[in-house]
């Protein structure tokens, strides 16, 4: 959350490396926790970066709390009660960052005016609907240590139950005791929050030496340190979402640019990328000639270290490694085009490869969390691929929550040893699934789209049929689908089944598992 950032930024979309070169870690807790600080654009612009996340947000983290000189509560010019309203109807909590952007001065005496300043922080909250606080004071020293516990410690008391208490600290992968890091009690500064938001980058800095902006060691280092004082569930790791250049020749550099911004540069001079398989961070190389026109850079060669889609996944990894509470990432709108279409599935350790980007990823996604659909591998959801009547059965008894009862085996002669045998037996005996004739179930056979709406049909009775719905598909009729028009027919009009948009239904086409995850989506306010 560097507010010395200079962040006009820039970006290359990095080739990602392929999916192979990834450790796999399971999702331990499905719908793990992210917010996201704003802090860059008009607020106008804060719609568009949050609808841009592709509802991959639990809470945004805007910059409406400055520091005055005399270390009270200042209200920016950013604060729209009209954002807060419509994050709220988004299911999206407000939790506004209080920042004394990088100014020692204002820290020390905000610590000092700490009783003061926790009853305007509270004020506010309640005046403004706010859902909490995230305490974002950087730059004082361990001299404030306990002051700045205490103040924690105030605003918990003084909050309204049930608000948002976060703050932001520095990551400390060394155990540094003194200045900057010494300042941040993780042990008593969890206790009296909710989280603790890890600012793991700047592991190279302005007027440091050109090196990753948050190495995979470094990461890794600052969780470790974090956990053995604070419980996994109270920590959220801190994605940075900006890179820093610095100029060949130069003796200073570092400055900040966001992710977008150095894609472009790039782009627009050509230049060279590698990935640095020890930071396992992306560094690009780029040259400005004399010639260029309308830059922003002087002529020069420049080198940038960044963050693009494989690093990025690299640290959402490691969430699932430690099984933290979650990510965090400085700032919204910073991030690289297509961030939002990977970012939930590998937070939530589905890494999928060929669900990114699909147009049902987030039905996908929901099925995966809720446990009703799995991959057919760690890195394949096969989307597209015809699912099959055994695959069916599954998924419903496992969104049924069904249990088989007693001891009776199926009638099914050709599901012995099958590895859905368990499910299509519940099923039988709860009356959803009947076989194809002769005994037997076909449990490999492709499963069709009026079959599944017959079954579909069987575990929602209560929907609303009144027999007489017309039949909006020019392909079926009540006598070439007698035993699966009426399913049909009641399943569209209560908005689980469309058609083509040739006004067909194709009644026996194959289900593709990704129409599955979409219809289970749609049925799941049934149960």
């Amino acid at each position: 959350m560097k507010m010395r950032i200079v962040v006009k930024s820039i970006i290359i979309l990095f080739t990602a490396v392929l999916l192979s070169v990834f450790p796999v870690y399971g999702s331990k807790a499905a719908g793990r926790f992210n917010m996201s600080y704003i802090y860059f654009g008009a607020p106008a612009d804060y719609y568009k970066h949050v609808d841009n996340t592709l509802n991959s947000l639990n809470e945004v983290s805007p910059n409406y709390f400055n520091i005055d000189s005399g270390g009270n509560l200042e209200l920016t010019e950013a604060l729209d009660t009209n954002i807060v309203d419509e994050m709220h109807k988004r299911g999206i909590k407000v939790v506004p960052f209080l920042s004394n952007h990088w100014n020692r001065e204002k820290g020390i005496k905000a610590l000092a005016n700490r009783h003061a300043l926790s009853d305007q922080i509270a004020a506010s909250v309640r005046i403004y609907n706010f859902d909490g606080v995230n305490v974002d004071i950087e730059n004082v020293t361990h001299s404030e240590r306990d002051y700045y516990t205490d103040f924690v410690r105030l605003l918990r008391e003084k909050l309204p139950e049930g608000k948002t208490l976060a703050v932001a600290v520095a990551p400390n992968p060394y155990g540094i005791t003194t200045g900057w890091h010494g300042s941040y009690d993780y042990k008593n500064l969890a206790k009296y929050s909710d989280y603790l938001m890890i600012m793991a980058y700047d592991e190279s800095y302005p007027g440091g030496p050109a090196g990753p902006v948050a190495s995979y060691d470094f990461v890794e280092a600052a969780i470790k340190k974090a956990l053995s004082e604070v419980s996994k569930d109270k920590i959220v790791l801190g994605i940075p979402f900006f890179g820093r250049y610095w100029k060949t020749g130069e003796a200073l550099g570092g400055e900040g640019m966001s992710i977008v911004n150095i894609e472009k540069l790039i782009k627009k001079y050509n230049g060279s990328v590698i990935f640095d398989t020890k930071a396992k961070s992306p560094k690009a190389i780029i040259t400005v000639n004399n010639i260029d026109p309308d830059t922003r850079l002087a002529p020069g060669k420049y080198t940038f270290w960044y963050e693009n889609e494989t690093s990025i996944k690299y640290k959402l990894q490691l969430v699932n490694k430690y099984d933290l509470k979650g990510t965090g990432s400085w700032s919204l709108g910073q991030e690289a085009a297509g961030t939002w279409h990977y970012y939930k599935m590998w937070l939530n350790g589905y890494y999928f490869a060929d669900v990114q980007g699909h147009w049902a990823q987030p039905y996908i996604i929901s099925m995966a969390e809720k446990g009703w659909m799995i991959g057919v591998s760690n890195s394949s959801f096969a989307p597209d691929k015809p699912m099959t009547r055994a695959e069916a059965t599954a998924i419903l008894v496992r969104a049924l929550e069904l249990k088989k009862t007693g001891a009776s085996k199926s009638n099914f002669i050709d599901i012995s040893g099958h590895w859905a045998e368990s499910e299509i037996s519940t099923a039988a005996q709860n009356g959803i699934v009947l076989g194809t004739g002769n005994g037997r179930f076909s449990p490999d056979k492709v499963i069709t789209r009026q079959e599944l709406a017959v079954m579909l049909d069987r575990i929602l009775p209560d929907i609303d049929y009144s027999g007489n719905f017309n039949n909006p598909f020019s392909d079926i009729s009540r006598n070439k689908n007698a035993w699966s028009y009426d399913s049909i027919v009641k399943l569209y009009h209560n908005k689980v089944f469309t058609g083509n948009p040739d006004g067909t239904f194709n009644p026996a086409g194959a289900a593709l598992r990704a129409q599955m995850a979409v219809l289970m989506e749609k049925i799941s306010v049934y149960f």
